[in-house]
């Protein structure tokens, strides 16, 4: 019987767990030694933002909060891969893209502890704000991709997405969208293994997740996400590529949820301590600090400089999250309507003269 198709899924990595390369032929930012060191100073910032965000949840200053512990090496990656006018569309864990493109993290903070204006941050205002509703975000890239292709404008949408997401319409969708009329999309999935308690070899009998852009036309590679210099490596193919108008790419990362979904999930109710003690040994910023240190190029004692300054650059974003006025009780009625319709305005004016009341 003839074959109507064949087609093969390759890998990316160029650090082992250890930190040691397993190939040779390095891309030019990774032999520039002062970038590798500047990137691998945003991961260790990205850790020391989450380990206080967590603490600020426990403590009732900010809502639910979702951990990146795990994900700064993919993070930082896709971010610093990114030119400014291009736009990203996270999913609502992609902090430390952010960071890269421009976001502070008191705006973070604001957005987690229910202030709306948190979105409304100092990054380009062309990138869109954290989505909760899963792979949603995907559509709103391919359209941003769309637009681009249509006004000839030499810019890529990117949208991040988990692995559960790739089991939603929305994903596929946008990737059927962007492969047929050749859009500049590029979606990485950061494949951490666990769609919150679901694990990815429930979710779907595929041997990849990066297959899932075959159907669609797409150039397809799974990359160690644990691996920054292999994740900014794919980033910049497929950059390059899509600005050029050679079409969109899906990549998968392939990386490890270190800490619990949420801040309201237990993960030890479904996955073993042994897994998560296997997945820590090849976590992405002792990899990078690993190689560094083999090169001569960085020390403990830098090491415990540098995290002691993102501790003290951290503690005043949260002090200047800490000193923002709330809104006041209206603003919940008044940006969403050009005009309020009669049972909300009748709502309104109870809770401004609940508000006198008191």
């Amino acid at each position: 019987m003839p074959i109507a198709a064949t087609f093969e899924i390759e890998f990316l990595q160029y650090l082992d767990a250890e930190g040691k390369l397993v190939r040779n032929d390095l891309p030019a930012f990774a032999r520039d030694i002062r970038q590798l060191i500047e990137l691998y100073r945003l991961m260790l910032y990205i850790r020391a933002f989450d380990t206080k965000a967590i603490a600020l949840q426990r403590t009732g200053k900010i809502g639910t909060y979702p951990p990146t512990l795990g994900h700064e090496a993919a993070q930082v990656a896709i971010g610093s891969a990114m030119q400014e006018d291009d736009v990203f569309a996270p999913t609502y864990r992609e902090h430390g893209t952010q960071f890269c493109r421009g976001v502070k993290a008191r705006e973070v903070l604001q957005h987690w502890g229910g202030d709306e204006r948190g979105s409304y941050f100092s990054a380009p205002h062309h990138d869109y704000p954290c989505c909760v509703p899963i792979a949603t975000q995907c559509l709103l890239a391919a359209g941003s991709a769309l637009a681009f292709k249509l006004r000839k404008e030499p810019r890529v949408a990117v949208a991040a997405v988990g692995d559960g997401g790739t089991s939603k319409g929305d994903f596929a969708g946008a990737l059927n969208i962007a492969g047929a009329m050749q859009l500049p999309l590029v979606t990485v999935i950061i494949n951490n293994q666990w769609a919150i308690s679901m694990p990815r070899n429930v979710q779907t009998a595929a041997k990849t997740l990066a297959q899932k852009g075959i159907a669609a036309g797409m150039e397809c590679l799974q990359v160690d996400g644990n691996d920054l210099i292999a994740m900014r490596t794919a980033m910049d193919y497929a950059m390059k590529r899509a600005r050029h108008g050679h079409g969109g790419m899906l990549i998968e990362a392939i990386t490890y949820r270190l800490s619990d979904h949420t801040t309201v999930d237990d993960a030890h109710r479904y996955r073993s301590d042994d897994e998560v003690k296997a997945a820590w040994q090849r976590e992405p910023i002792k990899r990078m600090k690993a190689y560094l240190m083999s090169l001569n190029a960085w020390t403990d004692k830098e090491d415990e400089s540098w995290k002691a300054e993102c501790a003290t650059k951290v503690d005043a974003e949260v002090n200047a999250y800490l000193q923002i006025k709330a809104e006041p009780v209206e603003a919940m009625f008044d940006y969403t309507y050009a005009e309020l319709p009669a049972d909300l305005a009748t709502q309104r004016a109870a809770v401004l003269a609940a508000e006198r009341g008191r």
